[in-house]
């Protein structure tokens, strides 16, 4: 699941964030493509604030959320919404971050935690698993997701080591510091 939906409000740049042009691509095309190359069983985007599906490459599930402006747990409660009946754990990852690389989204999904997240020399950032059994503990509304539970559950998380680049692109500074 990439969570994609959100404004982007602190991006001044034309047109929205996950549009803008980042090393030849749509900068949530890169997301969404190392989400895709992990060979998941499925791979799917949250939206809501702009439609993104010009940008997606193939393969992708479009999930919209139209409670977007009520914060990332809408997204979260749109995506897990989806997933129920059909998964029994979703992987988690944001729209923003282009240098997460397949191989992370994989390791994540690999543990049989509760709550895994990964772990970029040593700073948790996402992507996150998250078991079926946490998705009633997520919240409904906020910009707060994952790292609630993490807060609140400690003894469920696993930490995991991955490579790759957890930035993630908020302004138009951060788009041309990491182009």
């Amino acid at each position: 699941m990439i969570l994609a939906a959100g404004s982007a409000t602190r991006f001044t740049g034309a047109g929205h964030k996950l549009l803008a042009p980042f090393r030849g691509r749509p900068l949530v095309w890169w997301a969404v493509e190392r989400a895709l190359g992990a060979g998941l069983d499925a791979t799917a985007l949250v939206m809501g604030a702009v439609d993104l599906r010009p940008a997606l490459p193939d393969g992708v599930v479009v999930i919209e959320n139209p409670r977007f402006e009520n914060g990332q747990a809408t997204s979260l409660q749109a995506a897990v919404a989806w997933a129920s009946g059909r998964f029994d754990a979703v992987v988690i990852g944001l729209g923003d971050q282009p240098l997460v690389p397949s191989e992370a989204w994989r390791a994540v999904a690999d543990s049989a935690s509760p709550i895994a997240v990964a772990s970029f020399e040593g700073e948790r950032r996402p992507p996150t698993r998250l078991a079926a059994s946490v998705w009633p503990l997520l919240p409904l509304d906020g910009d707060e997701g994952a790292r609630i539970l993490q807060r609140q559950h400690p003894d469920l998380v696993e930490e995991v080591p991955c490579p790759g680049r957890p930035i993630d692109i908020d302004t138009v500074e951060d788009l041309a510091r990491w182009s």
